[in-house]
């Protein structure tokens, strides 16, 4: 009797793993798991064994996914906050402890994106393909541009003014819109608009080579996401 009350004592859960299993703290929140999922895909960025446009394509995934998350779950959460919601996920928290949490997990991927994007360029000037800025182009450069800006993205564009007559715009999703402040030349009030740049143009342009040797270049487009700081999605 003895021996059978020792062997049940022993096998018979302590305590401390009874609070365990009906802990909160057992469970994943899903949101961060889907973020540790992602900085997976931003790790392919630093594998070697991928060539090196596989290796940039993985930090575009990476960036897209992260506006995918914007756009669905912290915007799930977003609207759970403004209505008030309590309820708390499996793992004990609330949607306002649940957003604060993922946007500190957020600024860190962020951070690792840009790292890595300084690693790709890198190895892509190795290999001279370079993403230059204005101060970097030359006269021809600058020549060559402004003649393609004036025959495939000025035809493009469509200023959308803002005033108080109108409602406000609609901007889109995953898109790049900027916004203006014009200044009138016959000496009318200063007017606000948004210029959005459609999906059909080209993210990068490929400028040409005007001289046996000469690296390639794309001039790189600004993008500021209107959820976050600069995402780098190439």
């Amino acid at each position: 009797m003895d021996t059978v009350t020792s062997a049940t004592t022993a096998n018979a859960p302590v305590a401390d793993e009874i609070d365990l299993m009906n802990s909160p703290e057992r469970f994943i929140n899903r949101e961060f798991s889907w973020l540790q999922f992602n900085r997976r895909v931003l790790e392919e960025t630093l594998n070697t064994a991928h060539p090196l446009l596989e290796r940039v394509r993985f930090l575009s995934i990476s960036a897209a996914n992260l506006d995918e998350f914007f756009m669905v779950r912290v915007a799930g959460l977003e609207g759970q906050v403004r209505q008030g919601v309590v309820v708390r996920s499996p793992d004990g928290k609330t949607p306002v402890e649940q957003l604060q949490d993922i946007l500190k997990e957020i600024d860190n991927l962020q951070m690792e994106q840009q790292a890595s994007l300084a690693v790709l360029q890198q190895y892509l000037a190795k290999e001279d393909i370079l993403i230059v800025r204005p101060i970097s182009l030359s006269a021809q450069d600058r020549g060559w541009l402004a003649t393609e800006f004036e025959q495939a993205i000025f035809p493009v564009l469509t200023p959308l003014s803002i005033d108080p007559a109108h409602p406000f715009p609609f901007i889109p999703n995953l898109g790049f819109t900027m916004g203006l402040q014009l200044v009138s030349t016959r000496g009318r009030e200063p007017m606000t608009a948004l210029l959005r740049l459609p999906v059909a143009l080209d993210r990068f342009i490929r400028l040409p080579r005007f001289k046996i040797g000469d690296p390639l270049h794309y001039p790189g487009r600004c993008r500021q996401p209107v959820h976050r700081a600069a995402v780098p999605g190439l």
